[in-house]
């Protein structure tokens, strides 16, 4: 199963940890979820996927979907960078 590395900036960090969205979003594909924060910069933080398939992972991060749940969690969706495992 690919592991994903994702990291962003947020608005506020206590209501992003705190969101259900995540789950949401990617729970219905079986794609799990690992949430970190950097102790260093208070807005940055990252989240570990594992993804069963990358590329219903990359279709769904296109859709207006993401988008939306992006903005509700505060989410600087210019900020994000995602890795893939190599």
């Amino acid at each position: 199963m690919p592991t994903v590395l994702a990291v962003h900036e947020v608005e506020d960090v206590d209501k992003w940890r705190d969101s259900s969205q995540r789950e949401e979003l990617f729970g219905p594909l079986g794609i799990s979820v690992r949430t970190f924060e950097d102790q260093k910069d208070s807005n940055r933080v990252g989240l570990i996927l594992e993804v069963p398939d990358i590329s219903a992972l990359q279709e769904l991060l296109g859709l207006p979907e993401a988008a939306a749940a992006m903005q509700r969690d505060g989410v600087r969706p210019e900020t994000l960078v995602i890795l893939e495992e190599s």
